[in-house]
């Protein structure tokens, strides 16, 4: 530990240009000094964990590198955010699948909750001992410096001046691909590719607390965790010597003072001097591309902590002398841009466990999508055994020498769920990291690389070599995936209609409720841009009605009018393939209520026929 404190009073002081007298600090400081050039092999922008993957990646493949964060720490939303509970990427059979620097890293702060100041410092010292790497703290990104559609270096302001540094490659690690979108890569915004852009996940303001009584809420978490799984197999709840997870119901019960908050149930996490971090409060109407707006979130949020506070204490056990410490920085902002690579990631490609041939990381975490200020409760759309990622959604469009890593990589929004999570992110990162290095010893573009497959082994295999796990995957079918309406899932799947929690459940044998079936056939018009009076279902919803509102919506479209007659209508919509052969046993009997299962099917075909009809 005294080597790491040392290490990070050097780098201190040397990256923020200080200090004057010739003393032993100095030398190191003025040694060091010496590295620093106008042109490297690669540029990395962004201290973010995906970043520091990637700087130290390139420079233990030999590329002289450069990395700039604009803050005075390292470390980004797992320091500065004080996000210390790690989202971990564990297949099903318990295997890391984020093997590499990652581990390297969760190994050396002892596991997936841990103090955050030996996390600067674990990652200062991972850059500081690498002799290719030079690191730029308190360095703005400003422009991206091009050649046509070639990014060749980046200006940005330091010490009060702007200063150009040129690169052979660049690596965009900052969490909004700031310098993909400057640079005129394509991209979407949050849900913007299903029909949502006004849709934004809520940004959570961590918080530290002292004075809490951990045994107690070890205590207490472990025996509700006992008594869910014996008496009602629900588990989300638990605690271990550094970490906790639950209190779920005393955190919606919260009323908040400011109506654009929430506090959900706690993740909580233990710090070395005895304070826990609690990652629980939701803020809404952030914009979170706006420094301005992030730091009146941020203000927002601490004024509700004096509302929070004394709820707390009342109601959450071992909490009855918590005291606040503080918050974070830093806001933890889970979705921004989306860009547009030479591949997107799909909520098939992660909920189907599907391969690719150049994958460079794989995930598994779950597709999490938080609540938003017209929801009150996020949603969990799935949850995969293992997926790949692949080395074309690191390739942004448009913009050569650039790779893009991160959660604002080539992932559509819904797959985005499960991979911003960091420890993927820092796997991409080291992949980017040895694709640089190849990329200019070997004088080839990345785009070239896309469909190089001897190129992309070469990778792979440098990159087992260095740890990490790229093992073939081979997960057999699950059983949803077989089911006759399973065509019709993925539709609304995609729109984000439909989830299956963590246990992949569709309900499709269940009896089609009055709620469901109104917020999918609703939905369906919304995504697929149709402005329409909002469909109410009265009780629940028998086929004649199903088949009703669907056949009138459809004639509107159309510009005709139909008979209040369920044949007529069952024959409407068979004249625009939405009622098939498969679906109309199904519907046979008017008054009966359907199963889900053949609802999704019809409102599949549905979405499908606006589409191709009326786009």
């Amino acid at each position: 530990m005294k080597k790491i404190v040392t290490l990070f009073l050097v780098a201190t002081v040397l990256l923020t240009g200080c200090g004057s007298n010739t003393t032993l600090v100095e030398e190191i400081i003025f040694e060091n000094a010496e590295k620093v050039s106008s042109d490297y092999d690669i540029i990395v922008v962004g201290g973010e964990p995906e970043g520091i993957a990637a700087a130290v990646s390139a420079a233990r493949n030999g590329m002289r590198t450069l990395l700039i964060e604009d803050d005075g720490a390292l470390g980004g939303l797992m320091t500065l955010g004080k996000l210390n509970f790690i989202d971990m990427c564990n297949g099903r059979d318990g295997t890391l699948l984020t093997q590499g620097i990652f581990e390297e890293f969760y190994n050396a702060v002892d596991g997936s909750a841990f103090d955050v100041t030996e996390a600067k410092n674990v990652f200062l010292q991972m850059v500081v001992n690498e002799p290719n790497l030079t690191l730029r703290l308190n360095c703005q990104f400003v422009a991206p410096v091009k050649d046509g559609d070639t990014i060749i270096g980046i200006t940005a302001r330091e010490n009060g001046s702007t200063v150009t540094y040129l690169g052979k490659r660049i690596i965009d690690a900052t969490v909004d691909a700031d310098v993909a979108a400057a640079s005129g890569v394509p991209y979407t915004f949050a849900g913007e590719d299903i029909g949502e852009k006004d849709r934004q996940m809520g940004v959570t303001l961590v918080f530290e607390l002292s004075g809490v009584n951990w045994n107690k809420i070890f205590l207490t978490l472990n025996w509700q965790r006992f008594k869910a799984n014996t008496f009602s197999g629900s588990a989300d709840m638990g605690a271990t010597k550094k970490m906790a997870w639950g209190f779920t119901e005393e955190g919606y019960g919260y009323e908040p003072q400011d109506d654009m908050m929430r506090l959900r149930g706690f993740n909580i996490a233990r710090q070395d001097n005895g304070n826990v971090l609690i990652n629980a409060l939701i803020i809404f109407g952030v914009d979170v591309l706006d420094e301005e707006s992030k730091a009146e979130g941020i203000a927002r949020g601490k004024k509700e902590l004096t509302y929070i506070l004394p709820y707390i204490r009342e109601n959450f056990a071992g909490f009855e002398k918590a005291e606040l410490v503080g918050t974070a920085e830093q806001l933890y902002v889970r979705e921004s841009r989306h860009i547009i690579g030479e591949y997107q990631l799909t909520i098939d490609d992660v909920l189907e466990n599907r391969d690719q041939w150049d994958k460079i990381a794989i995930g598994s975490y779950p597709v999490d999508v938080q609540p938003t200020a017209t929801q009150r409760y996020g949603t969990v759309i799935g949850a995969p055994d293992r997926y790949a990622v692949p080395f074309r959604s690191l390739v942004p469009l448009k913009v050569e020498n650039l790779l893009v890593v991160g959660r604002s990589a080539s992932y559509q929004s819904l797959a985005a769920g499960s991979a911003r999570v960091i420890p993927l992110g820092m796997a991409e990162g080291e992949a980017a990291g040895v694709a640089g290095a190849y990329s200019v010893k070997q004088q080839v573009s990345f785009r070239e690389m896309t469909t190089d497959k001897e190129a992309i082994a070469v990778i792979q295999q440098t990159l087992k070599e260095q740890g990490a796990y790229l093992e073939d995957i081979q997960v057999e079918p699950e059983p949803f995936m077989t089911h006759w309406a399973y065509s019709g899932v993925k539709v609304l799947r995609s729109l984000g209609l439909l989830d299956g929690g963590y246990s992949n459940d569709y309900h499709l044998e269940d009896q089609l409720s009055r709620w469901r079936y109104q917020n999918m056939i609703n939905g369906v018009l919304k995504k697929a841009g149709i402005v329409t009076d909002y469909i109410e279902v009265n009780d629940q919803p028998p086929n004649r009605q199903i088949i009703g509102t669907m056949a009138r919506e459809a004639a509107k479209l159309d510009g005709v009018k139909y008979e209040n007659v369920y044949d007529i209508y069952k024959d409407a919509l068979y004249e625009r393939g939405i009622m098939t052969e498969e679906l109309a046993p199904y519907f046979a009997d008017g008054e009966k209520n359907p199963q889900a299962a053949e609802v999704i099917m019809l409102c599949a075909n549905f979405y499908n026929w606006i589409i191709a009809n009326h786009q």
